[in-house]
């Protein structure tokens, strides 16, 4: 029981994302007319393979599922046999202590591999609990991922490596602006435990 309370935990945990959540939000509205928002758009193409291997939250949308991690934010994927991913978050608590959570994904748009499904409830190969993980900006080298939600209540900004130049950043919030997402609304991960500077201006 301690196990499955762990795992339901750190359901949104994400990198990717990490973790993820459930599909309980409303969906958004513009705010001045009330028209409701267009639809949140995925990237063309993902290669699976080149996305696989170790990811570092660089920002997010704070959630409550996250309330525990102080920083240190990471997200490993693996390729399965079965052409589901294995995921792997890592992050550290106020104390130093880490903290892990191991779930599967699975591609629910062939076609362009960019929206996939993701549970940390997983039991004997059986999972239970998706939530949505959209790829919605992906750097030419798969430097930098955005991962997006049809509702735009969750966010994540994802990097190879624990820091972004000026210009990566810049792309990233053009991404988020025409997906109408608040690049505000994000707040930046420390990934000092990770061996990385942060610039006390910008957060990174």
């Amino acid at each position: 029981m301690e196990t499955l309370l762990r795992r339901l935990f750190f359901i949104a945990i994400t990198l990717a994302s990490l973790g993820l959540v459930l599909n309980a939000a409303l969906p958004v509205t513009y705010a001045q007319t009330g028209d409701e928002l267009p639809e949140v758009e995925v990237v063309d193409f993902v290669d699976v393979e080149r996305y696989m291997g170790l990811w570092y939250q660089i920002a997010a949308i704070p959630t409550e599922f996250q309330e525990q991690c102080a920083g240190g934010v990471t997200a490993n994927y693996t390729l399965l046999e079965d052409g589901s991913v294995l995921v792997e978050n890592q992050c550290f608590g106020e104390r130093g202590f880490p903290r892990n959570a191991e779930g599967r994904a699975f591609v629910d748009d062939p076609e362009t591999n960019a929206k996939l499904k993701v549970s940390f409830v997983c039991i004997r190969n059986r999972c239970f609990f998706f939530g949505d993980y959209w790829i919605i900006g992906l750097g030419p080298e798969y430097e930098y991922a955005v991962v997006g939600h049809p509702t735009r209540e969750f966010g994540w900004i994802l990097a190879r490596d624990c820091e972004l130049s000026e210009t990566e950043l810049e792309e990233i919030k053009d991404i988020l602006e025409e997906q109408f997402y608040d690049f505000s609304n994000f707040v930046m991960t420390d990934q000092t435990v990770n061996g990385c500077t942060m610039d006390e201006e910008t957060g990174m």
